[in-house]
């Protein structure tokens, strides 16, 4: 996947593995869907394999996720440490952004959001400074994205995590809209057009990757940026929320299609339909200098840099045919930067990367649900 220096199997990430051992958790998963109707609801297993899980209670669609920030908290440890500078506000919104951004992907707006603080030492709480910033950051997120946040849970797990370190993840429960239906790509067809709205660089995505590159240069996470700025600073650049995006996108009752978050697997992800559609990209946004920089110093190929970071494209919109000048309007009314990026066609499932001569296979990523 790369040209020598660093990959992400080499920063001890390994999606082959990863993607493998998802594929089982949906098969036995599969199996409990028939236990929800004995509380009154219904599983829609059509939702298995997305970014939330879907289900049906007391007349309502809800959906259900989890997720995590990854490595990224260490980034921010470690600058805090060799630099003096406080982010830890930003991975706390990072964690935020990162679990919302998967609840909306299948029409969803979230309710409730929950904390999982887990550190390796319950010392960890006695940098005061630090540990407001944290908590700051998370309800700023909420407050951004419209939710309560409901509580969580802090475990100090010595022996397990590292007692400098906090490992940040959480949970949401959101709703689908009165009257509208969730978005799982069954109406996802040839001529839909793509748009990619930007992203504000890393995300919550390839920080291992970058840990590995930070720890080969000299000056570390000091390391001046060609544009400005260090590295560290542009690791810690806060991830965009796109919630409001998408309930501005609800309301105008824009006709979606799907929604995929550009997370691991980066461009890949444009092709996480389980269908055997062809998703091509005619244009691709400016890659952020931060991951320009990181794809120069691990010695990425294109294939290896677009299916490892965002590389500027943090949320992917699909919508039916004269849809998508629309999704630009309204993400630029919100601030953001968006494209009519590329389109749907007939043909076997893969990503064409155009402007970067890149193509993906569909055996490449297969998280869906299998046959029952």
């Amino acid at each position: 996947m790369s040209q020598g220096g660093a990959s992400y199997r080499a920063a001890g990430v390994d999606y082959e593995a990863l993607d493998s051992g998802k594929r089982l958790a949906i098969a036995k998963a599969l199996s409990t869907s028939s236990l929800l109707t004995a509380r009154g609801g219904r599983a829609l297993d059509a939702s298995r394999g997305e970014p939330a899980f879907v289900f049906e209670l007391g007349g309502q669609t809800l959906a259900f996720v989890v997720e995590g920030l990854g490595t990224k908290s260490v980034v921010a440890r470690q600058v805090l440490e060799s630099q003096g500078i406080d982010r830890f506000a930003d991975v706390a919104y990072d964690t935020v952004a990162a679990i919302l951004n998967d609840l909306c992907c299948v029409g969803a707006l979230p309710l409730v959001v929950n904390a999982y603080f887990a550190t390796g030492a319950s010392e960890w709480y006695l940098q005061r400074e630090r540990a407001a910033s944290l908590l700051e950051g998370w309800r700023r997120a909420c407050a951004d994205a419209g939710c309560v946040w409901g509580g969580g849970e802090s475990p100090s797990l010595p022996g397990l995590l590292d007692e400098r370190d906090i490992e940040l993840a959480g949970a949401a429960v959101g709703a689908v809209p009165e009257g509208h239906e969730p978005i799982l790509g069954e109406r996802l067809s040839p001529g839909d057009e793509i748009v990619l709205v930007s992203s504000s660089g890393l995300h919550a995505n390839g920080a291992s990757l970058a840990r590995l590159v930070a720890g080969r240069l000299a000056d570390g996470y000091a390391t001046r940026l060609p544009g400005g700025g260090t590295l560290g600073e542009a690791l810690l650049e806060p991830s965009i929320m796109y919630v409001p995006l998408v309930a501005a996108l609800i309301e105008a009752a824009v006709p979606l299609t799907y929604i995929s978050h550009v997370t691991g697997h980066g461009l890949l992800k444009l092709m996480r339909p389980p269908r055997p559609l062809t998703y091509r990209i005619e244009r691709l946004p400016d890659v952020p200098p931060v991951l320009s920089y990181l794809v120069a110093e691990a010695g990425l190929d294109a294939p290896a840099a677009y299916s490892t970071f965002n590389m500027g494209a943090g949320y992917a919109l699909y919508g039916a045919p004269g849809s998508g000048a629309r999704m630009v309007e309204i993400a630029e009314r919100l601030g953001l930067s968006a494209m009519v990026a590329g389109r749907v066609e007939e043909g076997p499932r893969q990503v064409i990367l155009e402007p970067v001569g890149v193509r993906f296979a569909g055996t490449e990523l297969e998280l869906s649900a299998p046959e029952p």
